[in-house]
């Protein structure tokens, strides 16, 4: 990677290199704390990390918040984006529940005017710029069969409850929408010392999905931070939100997460978990 990079850029000859592997679909090398090179760990990452340029031309001239501008280099070789990096660390739970009421809200409402500001992005331009529908979670049947074997007693109950709920719910009333679909703490440059969001990142699993599903992901950071989104985004768009959907979706998700990642050795025990965090309520 870093001979690629020194290829097409010889500036960063003699530059501080420093790889981040935290990404599913792909791998990044921070060079002197200024830029971003992501190279994608398969065909299927090499794809959407060309839609994500593309669709970032139009998401960074539509929002508030800083978002990054991708370049695409060695399409005919090894394929990698550049981007300036927008600083800021990560938000985990430890660090939001460490923040004044005040700093909690002016989070919330950044990001709720980000989604109102993404949500109101015609489809038909979206489309055009190559973002199709997110990924679909496992069908209904094959979440059950593939959890049964690690859950055990009220987590099956749990799990059979849910799963139910969510084959009886009707089509979301808000329709679909392009959108974010991964506001989690780790797609955040948070600035820990101001306290304050500077800007999100990793627009790969951004596209068309039911709106209600947008705000399930910010439940990684705390479920407060969720119901501050939703209570603002209510008022930034007029758009009344149904809580206990967000609430069954997000159980939904990690169920089918931890049915991925059941005979995963490394995440498996950490999606169970969560599954028994929800079902904790």
């Amino acid at each position: 990677m870093r001979a690629a990079i020194v290829g097409a850029f010889p500036e960063h000859e003699s530059a501080s290199f420093r790889l981040l592997t935290q990404g599913w679909d792909s791998v990044a090398v921070d060079v002197d704390d200024r830029l971003i090179f992501k190279f994608p760990r398969h065909e299927e990452a090499r794809r959407r990390l060309v839609v994500e340029a593309s669709v970032l031309d139009i998401v960074r001239s539509a929002v508030s918040l800083p978002v990054p501008h991708l370049t695409l280099h060695g399409m005919s070789s090894t394929l990698f984006s550049r981007h300036d990096k927008i600083a800021g660390e990560h938000l985990p739970t430890v660090q939001y529940e460490k923040l004044p009421e005040g700093d909690r809200q002016r989070l919330a409402c950044d990001l709720a005017l980000f989604y109102a500001e993404l949500h109101r992005l015609p489809v038909n331009d979206m489309a055009s710029a190559g973002a199709t529908s997110i990924k679909a979670w496992l069908p209904p049947d094959e979440i059950l069969q593939r959890t049964w074997p690690v859950l055990v007693g009220e987590l099956r109950v749990y799990a059979k409850r849910t799963v139910a709920a969510w084959q009886d719910l009707p089509v979301d009333p808000h329709g679909t929408i392009y959108g974010f679909f991964d506001g989690h703490g780790w797609n955040m440059a948070f600035d820990h010392v101001h306290r304050r969001l500077n800007g999100l990142y990793d627009f790969g699993d951004s596209g068309f999905g039911p709106l209600h599903q947008e705000f399930i992901y910010s439940n990684l950071i705390a479920g407060d931070l969720t119901t501050r989104i939703v209570t603002a985004y209510e008022a930034l768009t007029g758009r009344p939100l149904d809580r206990e959907r967000v609430a069954l979706l997000n159980n939904v998700w990690r169920l089918s997460e931890l049915a991925e990642l059941a005979h995963d050795p490394v995440h498996a025990a950490a999606a169970l978990e969560a599954v028994a965090a929800c079902a904790r309520g």
